[in-house]
């Protein structure tokens, strides 16, 4: 990896965003139909390589179950509204209506209502119910206080996501969680994240994880750049995690852990990009708060908005642009990346001349000057 020079002695770490790069078509082309999009972790099958993002602008247990049926993967957030409120429809048409000065005072306060187990187990039960997968993602805070529950109603994949996750996660107020200890105890797949380098991906493979998201989500409605000066270049990162992942497949004699980016990813290209240069898997937000179906009402904001302390994000207007079978799967009436994900992925791979997404991770990257 090239360095550059800041001045003196300190120098930092050339890295690059998805905008910064572009996808090289180098050898023969293929037909769209004949690409298949498929993923698998572990005894979970998916038409296509997404995971919704656990926001309360995009999942309810109603839009789960209907994107599962899609052919992704949603994960509920399971800190979120529909666990404090037996019904956050009133909730949402005031967070619709909010003006941005007043947005993030009122999310801190409505986040405040405590979180009710019963509720909890209701959602994944709903969701269960339905006959599709039954994943919810927690905080690394809350997930020792909450997963036996969780377990308790059917969950059967869970998802345990922060803006940095470590393998041991230490809080004054909380008893330390040892990832590898925690994982290892449960029967069902675990992802975790964010990471955004290879050595912190590595140590978040050895706890057994099933996936590692890379990246610490958000991005149209994310402010932690500015708050905290951290941002995650993901083309980079996700190059960095993709080495992680193979040499740890050699280090535990062929166990192989996904690579999901979770964030910067708003348009199909940036999912093209982010599967090329060695993700497995996106997680999607601000795309799925654009249907019609998303309870956000074409607003969207995540979890760090409503920090009690450092808030990190906003709510954002995004509109509605169609609904979630549009967006995923099309037709699409936009030229701009935002409908149709799954097939412009199609295009794009059958473009590149690679049959699956394992095979596309092999595609020739440019980075282009200038940007």
């Amino acid at each position: 990896m090239t360095d550059a020079e800041l001045g003196g002695s300190r120098r930092a770490k050339l890295a690059y965003s998805l905008d910064e790069i572009a996808l090289v078509p180098a050898r023969r082309t293929r037909d769209p139909d004949d690409v298949s999009t498929k993923w698998r972790i572990d005894a979970f099958n998916f038409e296509f390589p997404v995971m919704a993002a656990p926001v309360d602008s995009v999942m309810s247990p109603h839009t789960a179950i209907a994107f599962a049926k899609l052919g992704g993967c949603p994960v509920l957030d399971l800190e979120g509204l529909w666990v404090r409120y037996q019904d956050p429809a009133a909730i949402y048409q005031e967070i619709a209506q909010l003006s941005p000065e007043r947005a993030v005072p009122r999310l801190q306060e409505i986040y405040q209502a405590p979180i009710d187990p019963e509720l909890l187990a209701a959602r994944i039960s709903e969701v269960k119910a339905a006959g599709v997968i039954a994943c919810g993602a927690f905080s690394p805070a809350r997930v020792g206080d909450y997963y036996k529950t969780a377990l308790d109603a059917g969950l059967e994949m869970l998802v345990i996501r922060g803006t940095t996750v470590s393998a041991e996660h230490v809080g004054a107020s909380h008893e330390p969680i040892n990832l590898k200890e925690f994982i290892y105890q449960l029967d069902i797949p675990v992802v975790v994240g964010g990471c955004a380098s290879y050595q912190a991906a590595l140590h978040l493979m050895r706890t057994g994880a099933a996936g590692v998201l890379v990246g610490f989500g958000g991005g149209s409605a994310h402010r932690t750049e500015d708050v905290l000066g951290v941002r995650v270049p993901m083309a980079t990162a996700l190059a960095e995690v993709a080495t992680a992942r193979r040499d740890y497949l050699d280090e535990s004699g062929g166990r192989y852990v996904h690579v999901i980016a979770d964030g910067g990813i708003g348009r199909s290209g940036d999912l093209a990009k982010a599967l090329a240069v060695g993700a497995d898997a996106v997680m999607l937000g601000a795309p799925l708060a654009r249907a019609s179906e998303a309870p956000g009402r074409g607003k969207h904001w995540g979890s760090e908005a409503a920090h009690a302390s450092l808030p990190r994000g906003a709510v954002v207007e995004l509109g509605t642009i169609g609904d979630l079978a549009e967006i995923m799967t099309g037709p699409s009436q936009r030229s701009d990346g935002s409908m149709n994900l799954i097939g412009a992925l199609r295009r794009s791979m059958a473009t590149c001349g690679y049959a699956d997404v394992k095979e596309f991770q092999r595609v020739e990257v440019a980075v282009l000057g200038g940007r």
